[in-house]
């Protein structure tokens, strides 16, 4: 989630494991491998074998029938939203209250934008898993 913006942000645009600038040393330092043309892996068993020769491409969808990642009955953002809920409460969390809920990602130092979602749900509603409090503040799931 995005704190500035009050939105949920993608996996692709946060890093959690460094600060900034650690991920930025480490991709400098992965600059020169990405780039070069050899490979990155020290043991040559490691390597990815080349796709056989007649045999269809790994990434290619030949009948044409492949759609994208979400569940059937929901949308990106749901799962968006879902995931951001899911990634700042443990299991350990359920069942409770919408307040309770809220204060436990408080405890969890969740970004803004998702106590913000939490501190939605019904104070005396409780719930038992991810997938009610989705339900409760009106995202499709499947």
């Amino acid at each position: 989630m995005s704190e500035t913006g009050g939105e949920f942000a993608g996996t692709s645009q946060r890093g959690t494991k460094h600060s900034p600038r650690v991920d930025d040393q480490l991709e400098h330092e992965m600059q020169g491998m990405l780039k070069g043309d050899h490979s990155t892996r020290a043991e040559e068993w490691r390597e990815v074998e080349p796709v056989a020769e007649g045999e269809p491409e790994i990434d290619a969808d030949p009948a044409g029938t492949l759609v994208g990642g979400t569940p059937v009955g929901t949308d990106a953002d749901a799962v968006v939203v879902r995931t951001e809920l899911a990634r700042w409460l443990d299991r350990a969390d359920f069942p409770s209250s919408g307040a309770d809920l809220a204060e436990a990602a408080r405890d969890h130092r969740a970004p803004d934008a998702v106590v913000a979602e939490l501190e939605r749900l019904p104070a005396a509603e409780n719930f038992e898993r991810i997938g009610d409090v989705v339900r409760a503040l009106g995202y499709p799931t499947e």
